[in-house]
């Protein structure tokens, strides 16, 4: 593993860290695919993404946008983590008046849409890629989006949409996990072939494992290269990586706070970091 490939691993993990000690002073929060999308979320915001914490609203910036928003606590501490807002906004989590709330709204700095119910984020990627389209802007947009609102027709709505427009500037993410809140995909309403779809719809499809960060850097290079259609990276993760207990369980999808598991799943990442060094 070289120099480079190394820290962005330990950024990540340290990310994952932040994330259980938020959720421990909130009491609860969701664990599983804010731990599932760690690697993309240190990529996006160290290595890929066009953007300056100093210049939130710059012109020129890449925009990053959540659909799935209950994975905020993972964004939350890379935003955080490279300055956009305090770290010790981190402890209010979930608390009144705080500026971090179980879903992120806009007026974060760095968060570029406001979320609650699924399904409306390629919407509002595609709004903000055809806007700079329009305006012959070269901005990046990235749309992380859940497996679970591939459920939803807004969503394709939006990949039509995207597609008939050549938006070659919109990058969509999907956090492809298999479960969601209730139990597993297959079993709630299953997906099918979704690269076949996807690519039906006109999108340059690429597949990748959500965790290998070699995988993922040659990906996004590889994205650069495609013209006069979206992206779309299906990234296969494991909810929960990095705590066993916690790995491929939709019960923390949604985790309520338990004393002797934050002691366990801090272990677990802090012996994970050490072997790193």
């Amino acid at each position: 593993m070289n120099k480079k490939i190394k820290e962005l691993k330990k950024k990540s993990i340290e990310l994952k860290i932040d994330v259980i000690k938020m959720l421990d002073k909130a009491g609860s929060g969701h664990v599983g695919g804010a731990f599932g999308m760690a690697e993309i979320f240190t990529l996006l915001y160290n290595e890929i993404a066009n953007i300056d914490p100093k210049k939130p609203d710059w012109k020129e910036r890449d925009y990053i946008l959540v659909s799935n928003g209950h994975i905020c606590p993972i964004w939350y501490a890379i935003l955080a983590n490279i300055g956009y807002f305090d770290r010790k906004k981190l402890d209010k989590l979930r608390k009144v008046d705080s500026l971090l709330q179980g879903h992120p709204k806009i007026n974060i700095p760095g968060v570029e849409n406001s979320s609650g119910m699924l399904g409306h984020g390629l919407s509002q990627a595609v709004g903000v890629a055809l806007g700079l389209k329009m305006k012959k802007m070269k901005n990046k947009v990235f749309c992380i989006m859940s497996d679970g609102e591939q459920q939803e027709g807004q969503t394709w709505e939006a990949a039509m949409s995207a597609s008939k427009y050549f938006l070659d500037n919109l990058v969509g993410i999907i956090d492809y996990n298999k479960i969601q809140i209730d139990g597993n995909i297959s079993d709630i309403m299953p997906l099918g072939d979704l690269k076949n779809k996807y690519e039906d719809f006109g999108w340059m499809v690429l597949d990748v494992n959500g965790h290998n960060i070699e995988h993922l850097l040659s990906c996004f290079e590889f994205v650069n290269k495609i013209k006069k259609q979206p992206t779309l990276i299906i990234a296969h993760t494991t909810p929960g990586k990095g705590v066993d207990f916690m790995e491929n369980k939709f019960e923390y999808h949604d985790w309520t706070d338990d004393g002797e598991e934050v002691k366990e799943a801090l272990r677990q990442l802090r012996q994970k970091l050490s072997d790193l060094y």
